[in-house]
C-alpha cells in the first residue's frame, strides 16, 4: 500500500463520521516540505465550520502516521471547486437543476440542466444518458439564476 492509499485509509472514517466523502488526496513533496491536499465534499456541499473540524480530526491523524515520516508538511483541506468533473452518482445528485456541458465518449457534446439521476444514468435536459456513455462532465458557471 502506498502513502497516499495509507492516509486515505487512515482518515476516511473521520471524515465520514462527519457526513462527509473523501474525494482526493494529493501528496506534493517540495525539498524539506512536504503539501498534502485533501479534498472532501458532501451530499449538499460543506460550510466552513464543518471543513474546519474535518481539518482539525485529519490533522490529529495525520501527525500520526508514520508513512509522513519527521518531514514537515502542510495540511490543506478542501472542498472541490466548481470546475470539477462530475464522476460519481453523488455528484450528479448534488447538481441537480444546474447547468453542465458533458462529452459523451463518441465525442459529441451534450448541454443541459441536470434532471433525475440514479446508479447508472442521469437526464441531462431531455436525453436519459448512461454514466458510461460520458467521457467528462463539468458544471458550467452562470451569473444569472435560472429563471431570471
Amino acid at each position: 500500500m502506498n502513502v497516499r492509499d495509507r492516509i486515505a485509509e487512515a482518515i476516511t472514517p473521520t471524515i465520514e463520521s462527519s457526513g462527509a466523502f473523501l474525494e482526493d488526496i494529493y501528496l506534493v513533496r517540495a525539498g524539506k516540505k512536504s503539501l498534502l491536499t485533501v479534498i472532501v465534499d458532501g451530499e449538499s456541499g460543506l460550510n466552513l465550520d464543518q471543513v474546519t473540524e474535518i481539518s482539525r480530526n485529519i490533522s490529529e491523524i495525520v501527525e500520526a502516521l508514520p508513512e509522513l515520516g519527521e518531514t514537515p508538511f502542510t495540511l490543506e483541506v478542501t472542498s472541490p471547486g466548481i470546475d470539477r468533473p462530475l464522476t460519481v452518482p453523488r455528484h450528479w445528485r448534488k447538481n441537480k437543476g444546474r447547468l453542465i456541458k458533458a462529452t459523451m465518449v463518441d465525442g459529441s457534446v451534450n448541454e443541459g440542466r441536470i434532471g433525475e439521476s440514479s446508479e447508472t444514468s442521469v437526464m441531462i435536459g431531455e436525453s436519459d444518458i448512461v454514466f458510461t456513455e460520458i467521457k467528462k462532465a463539468i458544471v458550467q458557471i452562470e451569473f444569472k439564476a435560472q429563471g431570471e
